[in-house]
């Protein structure tokens, strides 16, 4: 099993220019939460959610309310630290299960040529697991990206511990 983004994997794609080669790298962050599974997928498919989970590393403009859907296409504005010039990016929801607990996102923008994001929750013994797997490629930047990607993936696991005990506490749902 992988831990909190200590792992990541390269792979190179070649094309048929003679600088036509791609890094990709993939971060694969796993989380262990004390909730049901269902409870934990409210929280990570709620945008107000989202925005509280990035709080002080990512501000969005144009976010929607509620919770994502199967195929939305989301088009935001995203500053960094919400200091830095707000620029555009897409997410679109390609697959989306609320079944089995699972969507994959496409995203670009801010010089992301490729953001793929897997996010599988699964049942544990004592909660649940929630496994997020980003692949990135962005040009020269594709490293620098990719530890990005992992610490603020890493980073939203404390504000969603504390949303779940809030929303447990209260019997609040649906954010």
């Amino acid at each position: 099993m992988y831990r909190c983004g200590h792992w990541c994997r390269t792979k190179v794609a070649f094309g048929t220019g003679v600088l036509s080669a791609l890094i990709i790298k993939t971060a694969v962050l796993n989380h262990i939460y004390a909730h049901s599974p269902e409870d934990v997928w409210r929280v990570v498919t709620d945008f107000g959610c989202l925005q509280d989970a990035v709080r002080g590393l990512l501000m969005f403009e144009g976010l929607p309310e509620g919770s994502l859907q199967e195929r939305q296409v989301v088009d935001v504005k995203v500053s960094m630290f919400g200091v830095l010039p707000a620029q555009s990016y897409r997410m679109e929801f390609i697959a989306f299960d609320p079944k089995n607990l699972t969507f994959t996102s496409n995203e670009v923008g801010m010089g992301i040529k490729h953001w793929q994001h897997r996010l599988c929750i699964v049942p544990r013994a004592n909660g649940a697991e929630l496994i997020d797997e980003i692949e990135i490629e962005a040009g020269w930047r594709t490293g620098m990206v990719a530890a990005w990607a992992r610490f603020m993936y890493a980073r939203r696991h404390g504000p969603r511990v504390r949303m779940l005990a809030v929303q447990s506490a209260y019997g609040v749902w649906g954010v």
